[in-house]
C-alpha cells in the first residue's frame, strides 16, 4: 500500500491573473489532485496570504461546467447557443483551412484579441505573437485596462516605474487614490496596515466609499474624473506655503515653470467646485502632504478610466517630485513598478517580431471592438474583420459599449474561435470553442506590476479532460498553415528559458520559485528617471474634464443626471471567477450603490430592481442604498457575465468607446446615466 505522504507534493507557482500582487504560490497535490493552494510564506510581498479567489483556485480548475473538449457551433449565432463536441484535429483542420482562404485574400482580416485573463509571458502572448507575426494579421492594440496611465508615467518618468511595495511600511501619511486596496492590492494594503499602526495617516481619495476607505482616517470622495484637478489643487498649496523641494526641483523636474503657472490656477475653491468636496477638503490634503515625511502615494487604475485618466497620472506622479517625497525609500508614488521588470525581460525572443518579414500590419484598438466589428472594408479601415481568435480574455462581458459588441460577434461571416476554461458570454458566441489550461496545468514566467520580483508556475496537475495550453494550440495550428520555422516547434520550457535575460538565473528561479530584481531601495533619491534627460518631465501636464460630465455636457447631464463608476466586485477579477459558485454566493448578485438622496427622489426602494440607462443602453439591476455611494454617483458593481445578469446584460451595457487622452484606453468611469424603477 503505498504511503499517503509519498502521495503527497509541493508544487511551486504564481498566480496569474491581473492584479499587481503576483503571489507566489504553494499547490498541494495529492494522488495527481490539486487539493490546496497556499500564499508561499518567504516570498517578501506575499507571506503566506492569498485573496478568497485564489485561495480557492482547485475549485476553478475541477469546476463542473470547464469545458473539457474542442467544441463546434451547430446553431445560428442569434440563436440559443448549441454545440457539439468535436476532436482536436477536427477542429484544428478546419480552423487552419478557415484561416488559409482569408489570409490568401488578405491577413489583415485576421484579429487576435486578448488581454490578462493569464499574464504569464508563455501562455499569455509568447507562442501566439509568433504566429500572428508569420501570418501577418492585424495587430491587436491592448488598452482595456491601464494603458492611459502607463502612458501617463512614461511620460513623466520614462516607463512605468514606482516605490517598492514593502517600504509603505515605513511611511508616515499614506495617500490611497483611486484604488479600494483590501478587496483588489491586499499586499500592499498590509504594508499600509503595519504603517497605520505605526502611526501613520491613511487618507482614501475615491468617489466611492470602498471597503478601503472604512478603514482609512479620512475619505475625500471627489466627483469621477476630476482627481487631476485635485492635483493642480495640492500644487497650488504646496506652492502658496512654500511646502516644496526647490532643489529636487531644479535638479530633477523638467518643466516646472510651466507647471506652476498651471497650478496657481487652481485655488481650492474652484478645485472644490470641479471636484464637488469642501476647499477645506483642499486646503488640508494639501497641508498633510507637504509637511509629513516621508509620504507615499498608491496610485491605481480607476483613476485613469475617464477622458482624462493619463494627464491625471501625470500630475499625481509629478506630486512626490515637487516635495522631494523621492528622497527617501518610504516616500513617493506607485502606480506600477513593471518597468522595473523590463530589461531584464527578453520579449523579442519570445515574441520574434522578425516573423513579420518587413510588414507593417495595421493595429485595431481592443477598447473599439464594438465599431470595428461592425466596420465593413474601406480605403481608411482596410478589410473588414472576418476571423477573430480570442484567448485570455472575454470581450462580450468586458468591452464599453457592449451592445455595439454583441452585435458585432453575432455577425454569421464573422469565424470566432475561443480558447476558454468556461462557457463565458463571448464563447457562446464562437464557431469553435477550445479547452485551455489553467494554471495549475501548464509551465509560465511571471514579472509584476506591483512588486520587484520574477516568478516561475511550474505545472502542478495534468491538463484536465482534453485541455490544452495556449502554447500548444498555436504550435499545432501554425503546423497545419504550414509554418516550418524552428521557433514553432520550441516547447514551453524552451520558451520559459529565452524569456529572461542572463541576469535572471533560470535553475535558481525554478529552485526557489522567485528572484528578486536587483534595484536601488530609493530608486529616484537623485533623480535618474528613465527620461531622455534624466529629469520628470512637467510640461504639458493638465487637468482634462471628462467626455460625459454635468460641466462638460450639461444637456446630456439634463437627460441623464448621474455619474456613474463600475468598479469591480470583491470576489471577483473582472470576469474571471464569475462562475465560481462559493465566490458568486458571496457576492450575491449584480447591484448598483445609489445614494439615498438620489434614491429618495426617484422612488427607489433599497432591494428593488432598477434600470440604469442612457442613449446607449439599458441596464436591469438591484439597487443597494448605501452610503458606499456619494451623491450624484451611482456605483454599477462588475464585471458580471451578462448571462449571470437581470435581462442578460451587465454594465457595459452603458459605457461608452471613447478614448483616453493618452494611452487611447476605454473611459468607463466617464458615463452619465439616469435611474429608474424597473
Amino acid at each position: 500500500m503505498q504511503d499517503s505522504a509519498a502521495a503527497i507534493r509541493i508544487v511551486k507557482g504564481a498566480c496569474p491573473h491581473d492584479c499587481p500582487d503576483t503571489c507566489a504560490l504553494k499547490i498541494t497535490v495529492e494522488n495527481g489532485r490539486a487539493i490546496k493552494v497556499q500564499g508561499a510564506a518567504e516570498h517578501a510581498s506575499t507571506h503566506g496570504a492569498l485573496c478568497t479567489k485564489v485561495s480557492r483556485y482547485p475549485e476553478r480548475t475541477y469546476h463542473p461546467e470547464r469545458i473539457l473538449r474542442p467544441l463546434k457551433r451547430v446553431s445560428g449565432k442569434s440563436e440559443a447557443p448549441r454545440f457539439e463536441p468535436v476532436s482536436w484535429d477536427e477542429a484544428l483542420d478546419d480552423i487552419a483551412a478557415r484561416l488559409k482562404t482569408i489570409a490568401a485574400r488578405n491577413p489583415e482580416a485576421i484579429l487576435p484579441y486578448s488581454y490578462a485573463g493569464t499574464m504569464g509571458l508563455i501562455q499569455g502572448e509568447g507562442m501566439a505573437a509568433r504566429f500572428f507575426n508569420k501570418l501577418g494579421a492585424s495587430q491587436l492594440e491592448r488598452t482595456i485596462c491601464a494603458s492611459a496611465g502607463a502612458e501617463g508615467l512614461n511620460r513623466t518618468y520614462g516607463h512605468r516605474l514606482g516605490m517598492h511595495l514593502r517600504f509603505f511600511a515605513e511611511a508616515k501619511l499614506i495617500l490611497i487614490w483611486g484604488s479600494n486596496s483590501i478587496a483588489s492590492n491586499l499586499h500592499f494594503w498590509t504594508y499600509a496596515n503595519q504603517a497605520k499602526r505605526a502611526g501613520a495617516k491613511l487618507i482614501c481619495i475615491d468617489p466611492r466609499k470602498t471597503e478601503t476607505a472604512d478603514k482609512c482616517h479620512q475619505h475625500i470622495a471627489l466627483l469621477p474624473g476630476t482627481d487631476g484637478a485635485l492635483a493642480l489643487g495640492l500644487m497650488h498649496e504646496l506652492i502658496q506655503n512654500g511646502w516644496l523641494d526647490p532643489a529636487y526641483i531644479d535638479e530633477h523636474v523638467d518643466g516646472w515653470d510651466e507647471l506652476r503657472e498651471r497650478a496657481l490656477q487652481w485655488p481650492p475653491e474652484r478645485v472644490a467646485e470641479v471636484c464637488g468636496i469642501t476647499a477645506d477638503e483642499v486646503r488640508g490634503l494639501a497641508r498633510d502632504y507637504g509637511t509629513t515625511s516621508p509620504a507615499a502615494i498608491r496610485l491605481n487604475y480607476g483613476m485613469q478610466r475617464v477622458r482624462g485618466g493619463g494627464n491625471a497620472v501625470r500630475l499625481v506622479a509629478l506630486l512626490p517630485c515637487l516635495t522631494g517625497a523621492w528622497r527617501t525609500r518610504a516616500g513617493g508614488m506607485l502606480l506600477s513598478a513593471s518597468g522595473w521588470a523590463a530589461p531584464f525581460k527578453n520579449i523579442a525572443a519570445l515574441e520574434k517580431p522578425e516573423l513579420l518579414a518587413g510588414r507593417n500590419p495595421r493595429t485595431i484598438n481592443m477598447s473599439t471592438i464594438g465599431d470595428e466589428l461592425l466596420r465593413e472594408s474601406s480605403a481608411e479601415f482596410g478589410p473588414q474583420v472576418e476571423a477573430l481568435i480570442v484567448y485570455n480574455s472575454n470581450p462580450v462581458a468586458v468591452a464599453p459599449e457592449s451592445p455595439k459588441v454583441v452585435k458585432g460577434f453575432q455577425r454569421e461571416d464573422l469565424f470566432t474561435v475561443v480558447l476558454e476554461h468556461f462557457m463565458t458570454d463571448t464563447a457562446d458566441l464562437a464557431d469553435y470553442v477550445l479547452p485551455a489550461t489553467t494554471q495549475l496545468e501548464h509551465l509560465d514566467v511571471h514579472t509584476s506590476y506591483g512588486h520587484t520580483s520574477v516568478l516561475i508556475n511550474e505545472p502542478a496537475v495534468a491538463p484536465v479532460g482534453e485541455a490544452r495550453p495556449n502554447t500548444e494550440f498555436f504550435r499545432e495550428l501554425a503546423r497545419r498553415m504550414g509554418f516550418d520555422e524552428p521557433c514553432f516547434a520550441e516547447t514551453d520550457e524552451q520558451l520559459a528559458r529565452q524569456a529572461f535575460t542572463s541576469a535572471i538565473d533560470f535553475e535558481a528561479l525554478r529552485e526557489q520559485g522567485w528572484q528578486d530584481l536587483p534595484l536601488p531601495e530609493a530608486p529616484f533619491a537623485d533623480g535618474g528617471f528613465r527620461t531622455t534627460n534624466g529629469k520628470a518631465q512637467a510640461a504639458g501636464a493638465d487637468f482634462v474634464p471628462n467626455y460625459e460630465s454635468r460641466a462638460s455636457s450639461p444637456e446630456l447631464a439634463a437627460r441623464y443626471p448621474l455619474a456613474m463608476i463600475s468598479p469591480p466586485a470583491r470576489n471577483f477579477l473582472n470576469s474571471s471567477f464569475v462562475n465560481v459558485k462559493s465566490l458568486r454566493d458571496i457576492e450575491g448578485e449584480p447591484l448598483l450603490e445609489m445614494h439615498e438622496s438620489d434614491a429618495a427622489a426617484r422612488g427607489i426602494a433599497d432591494g428593488s430592481m432598477v434600470r440604469a440607462f442612457n442613449q446607449r443602453g439599458s441596464y436591469l439591476c438591484k439597487a443597494s442604498i448605501s452610503a458606499r455611494a456619494r451623491p450624484g454617483v451611482v456605483n454599477g458593481l462588475g464585471v458580471w457575465w451578462r448571462k449571470l445578469g437581470a435581462g442578460g446584460s451587465n454594465v457595459n451595457e452603458v459605457t461608452h468607446q471613447g478614448l483616453t487622452d493618452m494611452g487611447r484606453a476605454p473611459s468607463f468611469y466617464d458615463c452619465l446615466v439616469e435611474v429608474a424603477p424597473a
